[in-house]
């Protein structure tokens, strides 16, 4: 019997790829916002999103983690210990995401200062307010997401769409009302931000306790720890982990390049990265999918289902991102334009997003792989990949193109479509002989 047919796929998929579009959406609104303060707003923004970037995403990958365990779980017809992994996802991302906030919080102005010392004094200001207050949703993400992940992990898709539409709704009013109504700068995007993730924390910590729901915490006593569940999500969470933490802080060391290059490189850089985000949008929605469905899949011991899945899943990726991609490249100048750059950081923009569309034609197979593998459990193998690509070919062939090559921003762009390469090339010697049909 075909565990995921095309309706349950297409069920499972379309709420994803609206939750990952809000989600997008909300990233450009706020960018769009800031940029009515100034270069010096969107610069410091954008410098602490790179880094509150780098604990989200390891926040994500053990989420993801705990969803390929219940997953796995699922399929091979234990709801119960599932429930229970849930609880563990619970503990462990509220421990950390709780103990990364303290830390920030504390002395959150002079780890920026270590990072980005050379920046304008004007950007590092709105750098330093903006991160103080962001660092307050840490735990609030980690309840979100572990709840969020439990449903995924039993195909519930729908309803994180639903709880993001309203986060998202409730967070572009609030910076839209804080910034043009009461004037509060930097502050007027960042408190919104905590209430609506707050919000969502609330809702879904409601649904998730219900007892109709399959898979749900039932009391405190699911939180917990639970040694053998505990090292069943670790041993998954915490490569894809180390993975996702190394993968961003490589990203922030690059900002840190970028910031020596001036305040034009640095809005340039910042405005790219957030209109990417749209071309990176199908392959996360498909990739939560991937862990869902391969997962199940490979819980249930249907490994040829789990291999026809995943590519299934990798064509429609190349589909969705060609045609974002063909609009990126055909109207740069209009989707750069919204962004009311200078002279300088415009021409800048519009050549790394033209640059990294063409370039899309590798990223899928490169990407969405690694949650193929994750699902099947092979999470410390995506892990080395993903450190040899970013630190051998990432991070050093941007350093020797800029710093020693004398090349523009545009270099650790170069140097990234390197390391997507790599990733190709690993992940389709491997795949042929990742399972036994």
């Amino acid at each position: 019997m075909e565990l995921f047919d095309r309706k349950k796929l297409t069920a499972l998929i379309w709420p994803l790829l609206v939750e990952q579009l809000l989600s997008v959406l909300v990233g450009m609104a706020d960018v769009l916002m800031v940029a009515v303060l100034g270069e010096a707003a969107i610069s410091g923004v954008s410098l602490v999103d790179a880094l509150n970037n780098l604990f989200m995403q390891v926040l994500f990958a053990l989420c993801a983690g705990g969803t390929v365990v219940c997953a796995q779980l699922i399929g091979a017809g234990d709801s119960a210990r599932a429930s229970k992994a849930g609880g563990q996802l619970y503990f462990i991302t509220g421990t950390a995401m709780t103990a990364v906030m303290l830390f920030f919080l504390a002395g959150g102005r002079r780890f920026l200062g270590v990072l980005y010392g050379r920046v304008d004094s004007a950007v590092m200001d709105s750098a330093a307010l903006y991160f103080s207050i962001t660092a307050l949703s840490f735990p609030l993400l980690a309840v979100y997401n572990s709840g969020i992940a439990i449903f995924r992990a039993q195909g519930n898709t729908k309803l994180s769409m639903k709880v993001s539409l309203r986060m998202n709704v409730l967070n572009v009013i609030g910076n839209a009302f804080c910034i043009f109504v009461l004037k509060m700068g930097v502050a007027g995007v960042a408190i919104p931000t905590v209430l609506a993730r707050g919000y969502a924390a609330a809702v879904i910590t409601r649904r998730i306790m219900k007892p109709e729901n399959p898979l749900r915490l039932r009391s405190a006593a699911d939180l917990r720890p639970n040694g053998e569940l505990l090292r069943k999500v670790l041993s998954i969470g915490l490569p894809n982990g180390m993975e996702s933490g190394l993968f961003r802080l490589g990203t922030v060391l690059l900002q840190s390049l970028v910031s020596t290059l001036g305040t034009a490189s640095i809005a340039a850089y910042a405005v790219a990265n957030n209109l990417a985000t749209y071309l990176y949008l199908p392959g996360n929605a498909l990739g939560a999918a991937m862990i869902t469905v391969v997962g199940q899949c490979y819980g249930a011991k249907e490994y040829a289902q789990a291999k026809k899945n995943a590519l299934r899943l990798l064509a429609l990726n190349y589909i969705i991102a060609g045609v974002i991609a063909a609009a990126f490249i055909v109207g740069s100048g209009f989707w750069v334009g919204l962004y009311r750059l200078t002279g300088e950081a415009k021409a800048l923009a519009r050549g790394l997003i033209t640059a990294h569309s063409a370039a899309m034609v590798i990223w899928p197979t490169a990407f969405l792989f690694a949650y193929y593998f994750r699902a099947i459990g092979k999470a410390a193998f995506t892990m080395w990949v993903a450190i040899a690509a970013m630190w051998i070919f990432r991070i050093g062939l941007a350093y020797l193109f800029v710093r020693v090559l004398g090349m523009s921003v545009l270099g650790v762009w170069y140097a990234m479509f390197v390391d997507w390469a790599f990733r190709t090339a690993v992940y389709l010697y491997k795949f042929p002989k990742s399972l036994s049909a």
